[in-house]
């Protein structure tokens, strides 16, 4: 595994982090366009947050075409919306070339050099290997450009730094099933949702992926929750769940006792995803640090 980045590394508290030793594999029988169209509508779920309108009901062709309002998810950061990133050439990324998409999904910045805010996830994207951030950058190219001009976020803290520019990563392969699954958890920024804050910090990463974050009502299709513990803990985590029961709550947002689980995850990407990647994921779960929240 290699990851070279121009510089020194300062990236801002992100729980992807922890996941720095972790890279992706390629997937060769897939086309870049394959591969870009899975990883975007499985794991890294990006219609959860771009295929939806300002009320937060999906659009019917699945369309990324943006929209939806975060302003409920954390007033702090200010009046954010999601963006059209279908190839539209006017309202979307159909002006930007497939560097230019590379460039902002791992260094988090756009082609006029504007920084892209939060909750987009770009910490976790940094660790996206050359493979896998060219594909996606070629599927979101080859979709259907979308007409749907979105007003731009008005943010109230000032725009993190992520680091340096990433020069290259390499990929591992799927059959190192552990590392495989972290970076799998690290696309699809699990711990983001799963890791509680800190005084003062937006991550408290001595309980990573331990749960407790909570979420307001984004939309009228979320009820207000609260993240789960989602580390091997026997008491307040996963320790006693099978793996089944795990790939279950995934995949079909069912507890082991039958009943349902809530939003904001999106099981219905998370549906798509394969069983070699769902057991990888599996395998890498079981590794995290038990942890508690008091």
């Amino acid at each position: 595994m290699k990851l070279r980045i121009c510089g020194l590394a300062n990236i801002i508290g992100s729980a992807a982090f922890i996941l720095v030793g972790s890279l992706t594999a390629v997937a060769s029988a897939d086309t870049p366009v394959e591969r870009g169209s899975y990883l975007v509508n499985s794991i890294g779920a990006c219609g959860n947050c771009h295929g939806a309108d300002a009320s937060g009901k999906l659009y019917a062709d699945g369309a990324l075409a943006g929209g939806f309002v975060f302003d409920a998810f954390d007033p702090q950061f200010g009046h954010v919306v999601a963006p059209n990133i279908t190839p539209d050439k006017d309202t979307g990324i159909g002006k930007w070339s497939e560097a230019e998409i590379v460039v902002g999904l791992r260094d988090g910045k756009r082609p006029d050099g504007s920084i892209i805010g939060p909750p987009m996830p770009i910490s976790g994207y940094r660790l996206l290997s050359d493979h896998d951030v060219t594909a996606i950058a070629a599927y979101l190219l080859s979709a259907r450009p979308t007409k749907n001009p979105v007003e731009k976020s008005q943010y109230k803290v000032p725009m993190p730094d992520y680091g340096p520019s990433v020069v290259h990563v390499d990929p591992v392969p799927p059959s190192n099933k552990v590392a495989y699954g972290s970076y799998l958890v690290a696309v699809g920024h699990c711990v983001a949702c799963h890791t509680p804050a800190a005084d003062g910090k937006p991550f408290n990463m001595d309980l990573a992926f331990a749960g407790g974050r909570p979420f307001a009502a984004l939309s009228p299709y979320f009820a207000p929750s609260i993240s789960r513990n989602i580390t091997p803990d026997p008491d307040q985590g996963l320790g006693k769940w099978t793996d089944d029961q795990i790939k279950d709550a995934i995949t079909k947002a069912v507890r082991p006792d039958g009943t349902k689980l809530g939003g904001p995850m999106p099981y219905a990407w998370y549906a798509k995803i394969t069983p070699d990647d769902l057991d990888a994921i599996v395998a890498f779960m079981r590794t995290i640090k038990p942890a508690k929240v008091q």
